[in-house]
């Protein structure tokens, strides 16, 4: 392989495409792949499940789910394996698209290189069906 690269996918769940929105306490599965250029050509890869809002003001995150692999420790990490994940989700915040914020979630997929590069792969998701304020007000 001549490049680096991140896969990252939810799996459907009965007959429905991964992207409908999730409800609290739902379990979040899917899979990730890392194939490098090089075997031994990283320091960490890093799973995390988390919320970040945008829109005006100040911008706040949470870490809802958190797994890293370094590439000296005891957690093996296959590079080129495809490694599954299964994550309950919270009960809050809940998704949430607004005139002046939103919250948005997403399955994170970071890639640690030498010399202070990375990579990152992201798939957003919905928690919870709510409708935007802009469909609310129409």
């Amino acid at each position: 392989m001549s490049e680096s690269r991140i896969t990252l996918q939810l799996d459907a769940r009965d007959g429905e495409a991964a992207d409908r929105g999730y409800q609290p306490g739902e379990t979040l599965a899917g899979r990730h792949q890392v194939e490098l250029a090089r075997a031994d050509d990283f320091r960490a890869v890093e799973l995390s499940v988390l919320w970040y809002t945008v829109g005006q003001g100040e911008e706040d995150f949470g870490v809802h789910f958190f797994e890293r692999h370094a590439r000296y420790d005891q957690t093996l990490f296959e590079v080129g394996r495809t490694h599954s994940f299964s994550i309950p989700l919270p009960n809050s915040p809940l998704s949430y698209q607004g005139v002046l914020v939103n919250v948005q979630w997403c399955v994170r997929v970071r890639l640690f290189l030498p010399r202070g590069r990375e990579m990152v792969e992201e798939v957003p998701f919905q928690l919870a069906d709510i409708p935007s304020t802009a469909s609310v007000d129409s």
